[in-house]
């Protein structure tokens, strides 16, 4: 290197009114204040400034703050690399990715380099070639926080040269150069995440022979391709993430390679309607037309979480596999589309979510849940159905009177009322496409209703009570006091005694 050095304070001066990513030598680089640190001591500064500052480093995620999140910050604080181990759909991925947030903006690298050499440190042979020829006159360039996250999903078909490398017999070909000549190698992913974050999603999915291979990486930082030992000491942050299903059903995460991740940390499902509500408003796709056109009543958003709250505990579900958050996500962006199409077809500008649009969240319902065997004799939409009527009767006693199953001779019920207006009428049919003026006629049709609504929840907003009173008839018919029925356009209710006679 040349003995002279550029001057300091000018470069000093120009980087305190310019952007750090105008220098581009690495004479520049030297002269400026910029500091080499490793990736982990990286994470660990700026967390420790964020905590001291009161900052959220992990915005957007809820349910963790006094779990999941102070584990991984004290994960970070250790320096550890990391495992996220939990069911699927508890934003293991999306902590992970949330970390980039924790690095600094830009770093400098050799340019030129596939590993993203540090200036100060260079590991591979090109970097420190190029260094020791053109001396402080080396091209630097940088390299964005967003570009330092690499992810790879862990299935049977990865191989160690996809992870580590393997040699390149064109690039030997083509350099004219010896396989003995380490400078055949192709690196693979994991050399080339050189200084980033590096996520390796379903571990247990690894075949065993391929998770050998990151012993030395983690522990010893020295890799070997092909009867290469190469000693690079890679600047990596490892994060896995891994199901608690795979250990038994697909694989499981070999000890010695458990004995070199840090720290374990178990991530879990909403622990409340409130949370998993606000995960639901965050994440599911619904554009301002949607959000002008349909009017969404707050008990259906509680009604729609708790059939996830329902499934986790169903003996037709299996618990191990778990029920992800995106049911409820995908299931609230089917309610909003079934009163959307609804409005569409009899257009109508405005329209509110009915309970009979809850038929509409069964296609998200079944695609999200993994039935046992008794689950699978009923059908997927059956037990879709039973999810749906589970979670009625458990939301229903927090709004109104408590339904017993047995009644003393006449003992008067809050809803003795209403099961004798059905008793003397024709029943309700509700049609799925009935326009909004229909509707809500037929509703007031049933009396007994808006009694009930007004002595026990006086407070519900005008716009909600309309869903209120179909909430009361479908919890009537989950505690058998009146049936339904399901016909082509839409549903019926009628009171036990008459449906039983025209069975007969």
């Amino acid at each position: 290197m040349p003995a002279s050095l550029p001057n300091r304070t000018l470069y000093s001066n120009i980087a305190a009114y310019m952007d750090i990513t105008t220098i581009k030598t690495l004479g520049e680089l030297k002269a400026s204040d910029w500091t080499s640190r490793s990736i982990k001591d990286e994470l660990r500064s700026n967390l420790i400034k964020n905590i001291e500052q009161d900052v959220n480093s992990f915005e957007g995620i809820h349910g963790y703050e006094n779990s999941v999140i102070p584990e991984l910050e004290r994960a970070i604080l250790s320096k550890h690399n990391i495992n996220l181990l939990g069911l699927r759909g508890q934003a293991k991925t999306r902590l992970a990715r949330l970390m980039t947030g924790l690095l600094d903006e830009y770093i400098p690298y050799v340019q030129g380099s596939e590993i993203h050499d540090d200036p100060y440190h260079p590991i591979s042979r090109t970097a420190r070639e190029l260094i020791g020829e053109q001396g402080y006159q080396t091209p630097i360039a940088w390299l964005h926080r967003d570009d330092r996250f690499f992810e790879k999903l862990a299935t049977p078909d990865v191989t160690v040269a996809d992870l580590i490398g393997d040699i390149d017999p064109i690039k030997a070909a083509r350099l004219k150069l010896s396989y003995a000549d380490d400078r055949v190698i192709h690196y693979g992913m994991i050399p080339r995440a050189n200084r980033c974050i590096f996520v390796i999603n379903e571990l247990p999915d690894l075949q065993a022979r391929i998770q050998v291979a990151l012993f030395n990486i983690l522990q010893e930082g020295d890799i070997q391709i092909r009867g290469f030992k190469l000693r690079l000491s890679l600047d990596m942050q490892f994060i896995f993430t891994a199901n608690p299903e795979d250990y038994t059903n697909r694989g499981s995460i070999v000890t010695p390679l458990k004995d070199r991740i840090g720290s374990q940390i178990l991530t879990h499902y909403p622990t409340s309607i409130d949370i998993a509500k606000t995960i639901t408003q965050q994440e599911a796709k619904s554009d301002e037309r949607t959000q002008e056109k349909v009017y969404v009543p707050e008990l259906a958003k509680d009604l729609l979480e708790q059939i996830s709250f329902s499934a986790r505990e169903s003996e037709y579900v299996d618990e191990k596999s778990g029920v992800s958050a995106r049911l409820s996500i995908t299931a609230y962006e089917n309610l909003l589309s079934a009163a959307e199409r609804r409005a569409l077809m009899n257009g109508d500008q405005k329209t509110k979510v009915r309970f009979s649009d809850f038929i509409g969240v069964i296609p998200a319902v079944t695609g999200k849940i993994e039935l046992v065997y008794e689950g699978e004799q009923e059908g997927a939409a059956f037990v879709a159905q039973e999810l749906i009527g589970a979670a009625t009767k458990t939301l229903f006693p927090q709004y109104f009177p408590e339904i017993k199953k047995l009644v003393k001779a006449n003992e008067e019920t809050p809803y003795d009322k209403l099961i004798e207006w059905f008793f003397q009428n024709d029943g309700l049919e509700l049609l799925d496409e009935l326009n909004e003026a229909d509707y809500i006629a037929l509703l007031e049709q049933v009396e007994p209703l808006e009694d009930l609504v007004q002595k026990y929840q006086p407070e519900t907003l005008a716009i909600d009570r309309d869903f209120m009173k179909e909430f009361i008839l479908w919890s009537l018919v989950e505690f058998d006091k009146l049936s339904k029925k399901r016909f082509t356009q839409g549903y019926q209710f009628n009171d036990l005694y008459s449906d039983f006679v025209k069975g007969i």
